[in-house]
C-alpha cells in the first residue's frame, strides 16, 4: 500500500512539473519561419508586430488580449501594430489608422474605429464617413483632410502593405516576431495560444542573439 502511494505522489508531482515547464513550439506546425525576413526598426528590441483590419471580427475580440499582452510585454519588446490590406477599403482604413497617429488622436478614434464597423456594422467606405469619428475626438475637417491625404500617411500606408507582403499572411490577426516569425490563429489554435507562442519566440530570439 505504501508502494502504491508513494507512485500516486510522484506520478502527480511529475504531472505538476510538466505543468510548469515552458512550453515547446514546433515550426512549421504551431508557427511559420519566412524565407525572406522583413527588417524591423530597432535592432535592440525584439520586435513584435500584430497585423490587423478594423473590419475584422476576429481582431475585434484580439485587440483587448494584444494590448492587455503589451502592457505586460518586457522592455526589450517593442509592440508594434500594422493595418493589413488587400483591397482598397482596408487600404482607406489602413489610412484613417495613420492619420490618427499624425493628428495625436490615435488613443481617441483608434476603438471607436473598431466598434462603429463591428457593433454598428458600419464598413466606413469612405473619408466622408469616416471624419465623424475623428470630430469627435475634436479633430476639425480641413486637418483631417490634410492628414489623411498626406504624403507622410501616404508612404506610412505603401511600408504597411510592404511588409505585410513580406510577411505573407493570409489573415488577421496575425502576429510576426522579429520579422522573421510569423503566427496565425489558424497555426496556434486560438487567441491566447497565439499570444503564448509569441511569448516562446521572443525567447527563441533572445536566445538566439545570445
Amino acid at each position: 500500500m505504501r508502494i502504491f502511494a508513494a507512485l500516486i505522489t510522484m506520478i502527480v508531482s511529475l504531472a505538476a512539473c510538466a505543468q510548469d515547464a515552458p512550453a515547446t513550439y514546433v515550426e512549421g506546425q504551431h508557427y511559420i519561419t519566412l524565407s525572406s525576413p522583413v527588417r524591423t526598426a530597432d535592432k535592440n528590441k525584439v520586435e513584435v508586430t500584430e497585423l490587423f483590419w478594423y473590419g475584422c471580427g476576429h481582431c475585434f475580440k484580439f485587440e483587448p488580449l494584444a494590448l492587455q499582452w503589451e502592457s505586460k510585454a518586457p522592455e526589450y519588446v517593442s509592440f508594434v501594430q500594422s493595418p493589413a490590406m488587400w483591397n482598397g477599403l482596408m487600404e482607406l482604413h489602413a489610412r484613417a489608422f495613420y492619420a490618427a497617429k499624425a493628428l495625436n488622436v490615435f488613443d481617441k478614434v483608434h476603438q471607436p474605429l473598431f466598434n462603429k464597423m463591428n457593433l454598428e456594422r458600419d464598413m466606413l467606405k469612405s473619408p466622408e464617413a469616416i471624419f465623424p469619428i475623428f470630430a469627435a475626438a475634436g479633430v476639425n475637417r480641413e486637418d483631417f483632410d490634410k492628414a489623411f491625404n498626406s504624403f507622410s500617411v501616404s508612404s506610412q500606408v505603401k511600408q504597411a502593405n510592404a511588409r505585410a507582403r513580406g510577411y505573407k499572411i493570409t489573415g488577421t490577426p496575425s502576429m510576426v516576431v522579429d520579422g522573421r516569425y510569423r503566427v496565425s490563429t489558424r497555426e496556434a489554435g486560438g487567441h491566447v495560444q497565439m499570444l503564448k507562442i509569441v511569448d516562446f519566440l521572443v525567447e527563441k530570439v533572445r536566445a538566439e542573439r545570445g
